[in-house]
């Protein structure tokens, strides 16, 4: 028997409840920023960089529904060469990348996205629905990230 497939409202109330998890674990455990992190934060519009946590990993963990978890690394997140992820206030940074101001910064947008969104499933909608419809790397709300980043990198 195979397993079911998801709808798209229960792959997409999936995704959120799975981020909203890890930032939760990310708020509980994560590190604060510090002064060159706050700045940088500042830097690419985040309102409240203060209430950004740095969760420091190995590995990052992987959805629990397969659905999910084979979606992600079909549009090329959650790969063997991520280095990030943001879930609201909360960073996941695979260990040795938090020093990167282009990677940091990058997150720190998302983080501004999630802001001006206004909540987590406001941003994860708008955001699986572009990664659908453009790809990862061409959705709007990335390549915000991606010129973000560049200004945050050269800037700083």
């Amino acid at each position: 028997m195979s397993t079911p497939i998801l709808t798209a409202a229960a792959f997409q109330h999936a995704a959120i409840a799975w981020v909203e998890t890890l930032e939760q674990q990310a708020l509980a455990t994560g590190q604060a920023l510090d002064d060159r992190e706050l700045a940088l934060a500042d830097h690419v519009g985040v309102r409240y960089p203060e209430r950004i946590r740095i969760l420091e990993l190995d590995a990052f963990p992987q959805p629990p529904e397969p659905e999910l978890h084979a979606a992600a690394r079909a549009v090329g997140l959650l790969g063997p060469d991520t280095v990030g992820l943001t879930t609201g206030y909360g960073i996941l940074l695979r260990w040795g990348s938090r020093a990167d101001a282009r990677v940091f910064s990058h997150e720190c947008r998302h983080v501004s996205q999630y802001e001006s969104a206004g909540s987590a499933a406001a941003f994860l909608k708008e955001y699986i629905g572009q990664v659908v419809q453009f790809g990862y790397r061409n959705s709007p709300l990335e390549q915000d990230a991606r010129a973000h980043e560049r200004l945050a990198f050269l800037s700083s």
